[in-house]
């Protein structure tokens, strides 16, 4: 027998307060509606609940047998519900992120200990690659890209640094040996140390300024995977050549002078990355923790979430 819950908890309402404007009263309801749903509840049933007179409203024999039953049932209820409260407001469970090495290099160690420190039952998984997933068949939660690898009607947040800039640098040993590039056609008769995507291509350097743009095509003795972006570092370092990175990873070299810029004004910026999720009703609480945290660290911003209902062209500076 299909009976609506809410007809039962307007009838126990009733048979505690001992009527129905006390009922109504103490639930935030009206009378009315209180005394509609028991109706429909006896119809249902087929039996009277309740003696109502003008003066007073007692329980029939079957309604108090059905009130005594029902109660402890009700009162299982209210503590079964009580443990996913517990739940909600622990905020507890797993989250696994996919995000690109430069990410879990240049933005997650900010955010990473004093999240966990936050929320002490969240078990929070990494997965650092390049490659792009499908989040749901891979079992994660949520993913870091920058704008324009986006997957497509996806929920987006802003996280970490809003621009960011790819940088050119080389070891003043190497610069001093081969000259110091004036213009990035200067880049053709050196050293280039390239990255190379998991797709296999290996994208022209994209340089900018002033509004002009110059694609450079350089070679070089040594072409990196993008997930081994420390042994391009060290062999700039090392006098091997000019590399080509996120701005950010070079900065302590660039301070210490073991790496010096190389066509500084013509490096180009773009937008900062996005954490993105599946638009979905209910978030699981994990994420909507990491989502809330991330979006309480960033700076204020006109939108601080949008939906990508389409793809634009991908950025081979940003998405090394």
């Amino acid at each position: 027998m299909g009976v609506d819950f809410g007809d039962i908890s307007a009838f126990l309402a009733v048979a505690r307060a001992g009527g129905f404007r006390d009922a109504a009263r103490s639930a935030g309801d009206s009378a009315s509606r209180l005394s509609e749903a028991v109706r429909r509840l006896e119809a249902q049933l087929g039996v009277r609940l309740f003696h109502r007179t003008t003066r007073s409203v007692e329980l029939t024999a079957v309604g108090r047998e059905l009130a005594d039953r029902l109660m402890p049932a009700l009162a299982e209820v209210d503590l079964a519900l009580d443990v996913v409260n517990g739940y909600r407001e622990r905020i507890g469970g797993r989250l696994k992120l996919n995000v690109p090495v430069s990410a879990a290099r240049l933005v997650l160690p900010d955010i990473v200990p004093p999240f966990l420190a936050a929320y002490p039952d969240i078990q929070l998984e990494i997965v650092a690659e390049d490659t792009f997933v499908d989040l749901v068949a891979s079992g994660c939660d949520a993913g870091i890209r920058y704008d324009e690898r986006l997957e497509q009607d996806m929920i987006a947040v802003p996280i970490g640094p809003r621009r960011q800039r790819y940088a050119l640098a080389a070891s003043p040993a190497y610069l001093d040996r081969h000259g110091r590039p004036a213009h990035p056609r200067d880049l053709l008769d050196h050293n280039c140390i390239r990255s190379r995507f998991a797709s296999g291509a290996i994208a022209p350097w994209e340089l900018e300024k002033d509004g002009e743009v110059f694609n450079v095509d350089s070679t070089g003795q040594l072409i990196v995977g993008t997930g081994a972006s420390e042994l391009m570092v060290a062999s700039a370092i090392g006098g091997s050549g000019i590399l080509g990175l996120f701005e950010d990873w070079i900065a302590p070299h660039l301070s210490s002078g073991a790496l010096e810029p190389v066509l500084e004004p013509w490096w180009p910026s773009f937008s900062g990355p996005f954490l993105y999720y599946p638009g979905r009703r209910l978030v699981p609480s994990p994420l909507r923790a990491f989502i809330d945290f991330v979006k309480a660290r960033a700076a204020p911003l006109p939108d601080q979430a949008v939906r990508r209902q389409s793809a634009t062209a991908s950025s081979s500076m940003a998405s090394a």
